[in-house]
């Protein structure tokens, strides 16, 4: 029996895409969760302190690309999923695309002004 493989044949990318934007995000998470539990009590001279360090900001600004890049896989997978009309469907995939740039523009605003 002869098998038609057909589609776009990004299944396991994503899959593995997810799995390690949420690694990365779990391990971005604990870290900030111990970094802030065992220092002195936060206050905003603290967290301004924690943020002016390269290290942080870096951190933190792949904490929101994989932020992004889950939100993207798995909005993509739902509105292909649940949206069948054609124009619909990518009207609402510029619509997150647009949303998740314009966080991800100001999250490096905020940790670059």
């Amino acid at each position: 029996m002869n098998r038609i493989v057909t589609g776009a044949h990004y299944g396991l990318r994503d899959w593995l895409a997810q799995r390690i934007t949420a690694v990365i995000m779990a391990a971005y998470t604990l870290i900030i969760l111990y970094v802030f539990a065992t220092g002195p009590p936060l206050d905003y001279a603290l967290w301004k302190d924690r943020f002016a360090q390269g290290s942080m900001r870096v951190a933190t600004l792949l904490f929101a690309a994989s932020l992004a890049w889950h939100v993207w896989v798995g909005m993509r997978d739902i509105l292909m999923d649940y949206v069948k009309a054609l124009a619909w469907r990518f009207t609402l995939e510029v619509l997150v695309l647009l949303t998740i740039a314009a966080y991800l523009g100001w999250t490096v605003q905020i940790l670059w002004r």
